[in-house]
């Protein structure tokens, strides 16, 4: 990784003076790159090889042609036999000038060559945050690099530092191997380049848990954060940087633990909690079972936490109505320094807050969650009473359509979409080659995608769905077979829906890539195993452990062990990705369908078939079950939107009628 690129092209002279040598090292500067091709020159590998290997053609002209090449690399070889006459040993100059006046040009093994570019470093250019990536990357790295907008070394720096450890995920085929030697080399050029590499951006992984994970953050109130200059703040008046952790990694001082809290109960307390921390643990174990609610209910806990204790001086169980109030109001526009991307939460880059702007929406649950677990620490005796009780919940605009249908897609476009799905998967070579990757990520869309959209499922619903809880329905027939696939939903509540023989056979398809046969196990071991599961997994660790293999056969090919399905975000994932090919690549689409087919998302599918089955009249307390309302009236919504479709379309007509209507 540390091969890296050449400066100007100009010939030099087999012999120079003193002066010209140390002139050619002000204006010329070969970098390591250049020691590594012309290495390869030495020892006898082709110019053409070289140019491939080392440079790009499309940047580099002198790596255009083999000849082009054979110049280029002529000229540097005499530049640095030039400056080691002027710089080197008496020996090794000595050496090259024997060899000169017997071959006319100095003939270089591998170890003269190392002591020639030990002698000419004068002649190496140190790296600077302006150059551009492919002067210091190998050609096929700088392009993927360049693909995600990185140009120049500085951005590529700054990318990693705002990333983090998991810098590399989002740009194709540069793995956690490549990634940690492009780390290395920046680490080694920091000195160079003026700038630091952040000390998790190449955090290693032990037992599948980072490092910096492990360690225990005490954040502290923000009065006492100092920066360069007074009151926390550096001298242009830019706060200084707070220290703040997840709830998982989180340690507050003994003074705002809570320990003495003023609001502590005096009767026997319920649960074993001693201080704020153990009260709010205690808090969320309760839904332990119910990994969304938990995920949500900790966000909010943790931020308002971080929020009493760094920003307000106080602990939990210090607070007052008035305090409430504050937090109410901070949701509102939340301090800029409790905001930022979104990292993994063991990154000392993570931030309670991902936008400065949070809904009303967002800032009434966050208030209602807030007080529910006062409302329950006080149930069990660890708090005397509840503050929040005297907060009023911020307003809210009631919306008649809350939910997104508009993103459903119309009928014409939900029918190109599975005929391009059909001809992807049944691609002739990617029947002859089922391993293809490409051909297996289409199959596992498409049997998503229609799993969603014939049977109304949400991704997370989708993404659990298990082989298990599939099997034909009893009230089918030869004529018109019908499979029933039970699901537990939002709410836990447990649902029965229709599954297509469409969606069977794309489901039958993905399970053959998988290696799995759908109908041919009867045993219920043998049998079960999640609707859809991954067939290409990335080579990270995170993922080999959630898909574990097991060895199989001669080939070593690995099958998977205990096999785990995809996580919803993951199927959205994947969804999306395959969505955008579409959109970029295929066939027959309107601008008008292509904006609309770009602007779907896996929850789209479900929407779809909630205006396609009301379209074609299904009753509305049929979709509703299928869907899994609570309400007969958020169904009613897709009877809305077909009407508001049919009025547009007449209205279309009209339009068009009363242009050319004839005049007398």
């Amino acid at each position: 990784m540390a091969e890296r690129a050449r400066g100007s092209t100009a010939s030099v002279p087999e012999k120079l003076t003193d002066n010209a040598a140390e002139k050619l090292t002000l204006e010329r500067g070969y970098t390591t790159k250049d020691f590594t091709a012309l290495r390869a020159y030495v020892q006898r590998i082709p110019p053409a090889v070289i140019a491939r290997t080392y440079y790009d053609p499309d940047e580099d002209a002198h790596a255009a042609t083999p000849g082009a090449m054979e110049r280029h690399l002529t000229t540097m070889l005499d530049a640095l036999v030039a400056l080691a006459l002027a710089h080197g040993s008496s020996a090794l100059a000595e050496h090259l000038r024997a060899s000169i006046r017997q071959h006319g040009r100095p003939l270089l093994t591998a170890v003269t060559f190392r002591m020639v570019a030990d002698a000419a470093q004068l002649a190496a250019a140190p790296p600077h945050p302006d150059h551009p990536i492919g002067a210091w990357l190998r050609p096929r790295v700088a392009r993927r690099l360049k693909g995600e907008g990185l140009a120049t070394l500085g951005e590529l720096v700054a990318f990693c530092n705002r990333r983090g450890g998991s810098w590399w995920r989002s740009i194709p085929r540069i793995g956690p191997g490549r990634a940690r030697a492009i780390v290395s080399w920046l680490r080694k050029q920091q000195a160079s380049l003026q700038l630091t590499i952040d000390a998790d951006v190449d955090s290693v992984e032990e037992d599948g848990v980072p490092l910096v994970a492990a360690e225990v953050v005490e954040v502290v109130p923000a009065a006492k954060v100092t920066g360069n200059g007074l009151n926390g703040s550096d001298p242009g008046g830019v706060p200084a940087r707070l220290t703040l952790a997840p709830l998982e990694r989180l340690a507050v001082p003994h003074a705002l633990s809570g320990a003495h809290g003023e609001n502590r109960g005096t009767a026997f307390c319920y649960i074993q909690a001693n201080h704020d921390l153990d009260a709010v643990r205690a808090y969320l174990n309760r839904f332990r079972d119910q990994p969304k609610t938990l995920r949500a209910y900790t966000k909010e806990l943790e931020r308002f936490l971080l929020w009493s204790v760094v920003l307000r001086g106080k602990a939990l169980s210090d607070l007052r109505v008035d305090d409430c109030e504050a937090y109410k109001d901070f949701l509102k526009s939340p301090d800029p320094r409790f905001v930022g991307e979104r990292f993994a939460r063991h990154s000392p880059r993570w931030r309670p807050f991902a936008s400065g702007e949070l809904s009303s929406e967002s800032q009434r649950y966050a208030v209602r969650a807030l007080r529910t677990a006062f409302t329950w620490w006080v149930d069990v005796r660890y708090l005397a009473g509840n503050p929040w009780k005297g907060v009023n919940d911020p307003p809210v605009i009631k919306r008649a359509r809350a939910m997104q249908i508009e993103r459903a897609l119309p009928a014409a476009l939900w029918r190109k979409l599975r005929g391009e799905l059909d001809a992807r998967c049944l691609d002739k070579a990617a029947a002859q080659r089922r391993e293809s990757k490409s051909g297996v990520q289409w199959r596992a869309v498409r049997a998503a995608i229609l799993l969603m959209g014939d049977s109304g499922l949400r991704r997370e619903e989708a993404a659990s769905a298990r082989r298990e809880d599939l099997r034909p329905s009893s009230f089918g027939t030869p004529e018109r077979p019908v499979w029933e696939l039970t699901i537990v939903g939002k709410g836990q509540r447990e649902r029965t829906v229709p599954v297509s023989a469409v969606t069977l056979a794309a489901l039958r398809a993905h399970w053959a890539d998988r290696g799995q046969d759908f109908d041919g196990a009867t045993e219920e071991d043998e049998q079960s195993g999640p609707l859809l599961s991954p067939v290409v997994i990335p080579w990270t660790d995170a993922s080999r452990r959630r898909h574990r293999t097991r060895q199989s056969g001669e080939s070593g090919e690995g099958q998977p062990g205990n096999e785990a399905g995809y996580t919803a975000d993951g199927l959205n994932r994947l969804i999306s990705r395959m969505v955008t090919e579409l959109v970029e690549t295929m066939d027959g689409l309107s601008l008008d369908e292509r904006v609309r087919l770009g602007q779907s998302n896996a929850h789209a599918f479900r929407h779809t078939f909630g205006t396609q089955s009301v379209a074609d009249e299904v009753p509305v307390d049929v979709v509703q079950k299928v869907l899994g309302h609570a309400s007969l009236q958020t169904t009613t919504l897709y009877v809305q939107a077909e009407k508001q479709r049919v009025v547009e379309e007449v209205a279309r007509y009209y339009a068009g009628g009363a242009a050319h209507k004839p005049r007398r």
